[in-house]
């Protein structure tokens, strides 16, 4: 990798747990100079705008999930097992993966009605994620683990929602029992999915 892409990843690292303690609103390149050592001229060198920083801590965020939780749970055997390995990496996702909250959820709630380059981009990542579940559940269909009726886009809403329950509990309101009440729910959510 070239010395300014290398640079440039490193600052992205950095601006994402900066993103993940104040939001991606609240990132601003004074604040990343601060933090990194470096001047605003050299940070403005590598992103243009603020936008161009923001897309990046989004798209550095789900490099990591995937490296993290997606790769994982594609190596796993097909089927439920592949569902499970997801779950799991996720719930352990959210609870390690940041020094704050996950940025790719706060970033929702910021962006959910602002129109732009970097709501597109997160709309985009979502709009992913949930056909990776669905497909993840479908395989679990053709391997006879889940009943042939399963609406497995209902499967990846619902499990979407486990997570951020989960998130929102654990996070927000400091639940001790919020990864216990996440597994019990998607204990849940597999049971009624399997063929009898």
């Amino acid at each position: 990798m070239p010395k300014g892409a290398q640079t440039r990843r490193a600052i992205v690292d950095d601006a994402v747990q900066v993103a993940s303690k104040v939001g991606l609103n609240g990132l601003t390149i004074g604040q990343l100079a601060t933090h990194t050592g470096m001047s605003k001229s050299g940070l403005f060198a590598h992103f243009q705008s603020k936008e161009a920083l923001q897309v990046g801590v989004l798209e550095r965020t789900r490099e990591w999930f995937v490296a993290d939780v997606m790769a994982p749970a594609l190596a796993a055997p097909r089927g439920e097992p592949r569902l499970q390995v997801l779950y799991e990496r996720w719930r352990n996702w959210v609870d390690h993966a940041f020094d704050g909250g996950c940025v790719l959820v706060a970033a929702a709630s910021e962006l959910d009605d602002t129109p732009g380059m970097v709501r597109d981009s997160l709309v985009r990542m979502e709009f992913d994620l949930h056909e990776s579940i669905a497909t993840v559940a479908a395989g679990a269909v053709r391997e006879g683990h889940f009943r042939a009726d399963l609406d497995v886009e209902q499967l990846a809403f619902e499990l979407r929602g486990i997570m951020l329950a989960h998130h929102h509990a654990a996070r927000l309101l400091r639940d001790a029992g919020a990864g216990e009440r996440a597994d019990q729910a998607f204990a849940a959510l597999l049971s009624r999915a399997r063929s009898a």
